[in-house]
């Protein structure tokens, strides 16, 4: 439906609505109900610009990580917006292709890659298979063998580095499941370099995710670089570094380098070596693009003044705040001048943990008043569930000062048909 396109970039107040794009929310949510993601095109486009602006000319690929999310609408504002992709599953991979992309645009990473994952990589012929062990290396040489082809590897190296993020999405510790420790790399990487079903063509590291300093990014691109010069010396060619993703963005308003800090950051240790720097941003393209509407069912009192605001999304649409115990900004649609007051916003699943923010200063809500939970395009619609045999929700897109649906909502029908 269209509206003027005279808007702002993103989720902001316009006047005294929330709007995205220009968009008044409480239309969208009117029109296709609640739970509904909301998505803004021309902050994808806004952020995907920035990191290309950052690493300016020097040689790079940006591979956004579909992980964040995969909505296909989504993937194809970033093919259109020059990004490449960055594949965790088979699943990834076709919509991927469904979307547009060449197999040539896509890295497929991941720990855990089944045969058929493996062979439809091979098959297909992408960029580059982030390998994650000496074994692995093995299976994806078996297959190009039995295709007879060569396959295009990198090998996934686990730097040792600490990261100041939350545990659960940590990965560059000895400690933690991903990659092979540095130190065993270079014997590694100087087999599968020798292998003449395999190119070796590339060190992947990636050590965390929402990070938000990035000293140890530096710290593990020095260590891939130092890695790669290592590898030269032996005589086996690498074409890249891929530094994975993980730059953070400011749920709570926390500071958090710009794509310029991030990319110069990176740029510094990698200039030197001459290497092409491939990189994997997912929170950082669509993080802020996207917020959760959801409708206010129940207000009722606590002790102490206090009062819970019961949604009707939970962690099966949202399972952030459950999981990480992480944080949300909440805001209602439609402000009231009212005195705010303490509220512990929750959710409609028989858990506990299903809370969306606790003493969140609100002006108390009505039932069926619109709240938008914002920052939520990655790792929202991406990890929702059936949990509670909730739908999964409704999802639109904001681009050019008009709005569509990019995914109905689910139904039980839908839910069952792989049950009868």
């Amino acid at each position: 439906m269209p509206y003027n396109a005279g808007f702002m970039c993103g989720f902001g107040l316009t006047g005294s609505a929330w709007t995205c794009d220009g968009v008044p929310l409480s239309a969208i949510a009117a029109a296709v109900g609640t739970p509904a993601y909301v998505y803004s095109a021309a902050t994808i486009r806004d952020r995907l610009g920035a990191f290309s602006a950052g690493f300016a000319s020097y040689p790079h690929a940006i591979h956004y990580a579909l992980k964040a999310n995969s909505n296909l609408a989504v993937v194809r504002v970033v093919r259109a917006a020059g990004g490449l992709v960055d594949a965790n599953s088979g699943g990834e991979i076709d919509v991927a292709l469904r979307a547009g992309y060449a197999p040539g645009d896509i890295v497929l990473t991941g720990v855990g890659k089944t045969p058929a994952e493996i062979d439809r990589a091979v098959a297909l012929g992408v960029k580059a298979i982030n390998a994650e062990s000496s074994g692995e290396l093995d299976r994806i040489a078996a297959v190009a063998r039995a295709r007879q082809t060569i396959a295009r590897v990198a090998l996934r190296v686990n730097p040792d580095v600490a990261a100041d993020s939350h545990p659960h999405i940590s990965t560059g510790l000895s400690t933690h499941k991903f990659g092979v420790p540095i130190g065993a790399a270079r014997a590694i990487a100087r087999q599968a370099g020798a292998r003449g079903e395999l190119a070796f063509v590339g060190l992947h590291v990636h050590v965390a995710s929402q990070m938000l300093g990035l000293e140890p990014l530096r710290q593990a691109a020095a260590a891939v670089v130092g890695l790669a010069r290592e590898l030269r010396d032996d005589h086996v060619t690498v074409e890249h570094v891929d530094l994975g993703g993980g730059l953070g963005i400011a749920y709570d308003g926390e500071p958090v380098p710009s794509a310029d800090q991030y990319a110069a950051a990176l740029i510094e240790v990698v200039r030197p070596s001459g290497l092409t720097l491939v990189v994997e941003p997912g929170r950082a393209i669509v993080g802020a693009a996207g917020a959760l509407l959801t409708s206010v069912v129940d207000v009722k009192p606590q002790s102490g003044g206090k009062w819970f605001v019961v949604l009707d999304a939970g962690m099966s649409e949202l399972m952030r705040p459950a999981l990480y115990g992480a944080y949300h900004r909440i805001v209602l649609v439609e402000p009231r001048a009212t005195d705010p007051v303490s509220c512990d916003v929750v959710g409609p699943i028989c858990e506990s943990s299903d809370v969306f923010g606790v003493d969140r200063r609100l002006p108390l809500p009505a039932v069926g008043a619109v709240v938008a939970v914002l920052d939520a395009g990655a790792y929202g619609s991406a990890m929702a569930s059936n949990y509670n045999r909730h739908a999964l929700p409704v999802e639109v897109m904001v681009d050019a000062g008009a709005w569509r649906v990019v995914r109905r909502r689910q139904t039980i029908d839908d839910q069952l048909v792989c049950e009868e």
